[in-house]
């Protein structure tokens, strides 16, 4: 199978834009552009590229994944992540979610415990000149010299909620992340209230790899 080209790849990506995103409930236009300008394509494994845009998550070696669409597109908006915001991105990957809330025009920072993975996403970052800050280390410690955050966003999942991150939220922050086990995740958000305390709510179901 050759590879899709550059125009194919736009025309794939505004398809999965409309059908996946906006279809499903996606309304923050700010969300909806930087997923239209966040090539996921080459934040794939070139053997996947031809299934960049399919409405589902794909595999990184080792042994990780590539968030589906939707979901990386929820967390944002979740999130309500917007120009200027100093966001946490936890769980680095392939650097796809980075990318999208670096085009949304925050400031990012972004963990991952896997250093072949973080050398991967540096480049990908890199090619596109997208300014992340990145690290290798355990997620569920965060980035305490980089706090407050104004979201910080989790791309694994926890047993209970990482008192480390909440601790790194910012007034009126926002966490978002799965909770649960391999059989049962949903994901949360956690807000805190001008007051200090902490809103919680409960989202969707979802599936994530495990936080660790």
């Amino acid at each position: 199978m050759s590879e899709p080209t550059e125009v194919e790849q736009a025309q794939r990506r505004a398809e999965m834009v409309d059908t996946q995103l906006v279809a499903r409930g996606i309304h923050d236009p700010d969300v909806i552009r930087a997923m239209s300008s966040t090539p996921r394509h080459r934040f794939v494994p070139q053997r996947l590229r031809h299934a960049a845009y399919q409405d589902r998550p794909l595999p990184l070696d080792p042994e990780q994944t590539i968030s589906q669409p939707y979901i990386v597109a929820l967390m944002a908006e979740l999130g309500r992540v917007s120009p200027g915001d100093r966001v946490l991105d936890v769980g680095t990957g392939s650097g796809y979610q980075a990318a999208v809330l670096a085009n949304l025009g925050a400031q990012v920072w972004s963990i991952e415990r896997l250093p072949e993975l973080l050398e991967t996403a540096a480049a990908h970052l890199a090619e596109l000149e997208l300014p992340v800050q990145l690290r290798a280390g355990d997620g569920k410690e965060g980035w305490p010299e980089a706090a407050p955050f104004d979201a910080i966003l989790v791309a694994a999942a926890a047993a209970q909620v990482p008192p480390r991150l909440l601790e790194q939220l910012g007034p009126e922050g926002r966490l978002v992340v799965p909770i649960g086990d391999e059989n049962h995740q949903e994901l949360l958000v956690l807000e805190r209230t001008p007051w200090g305390e902490l809103r919680r709510q409960s989202v969707t179901e979802v599936r994530f790899v495990p936080l660790i």
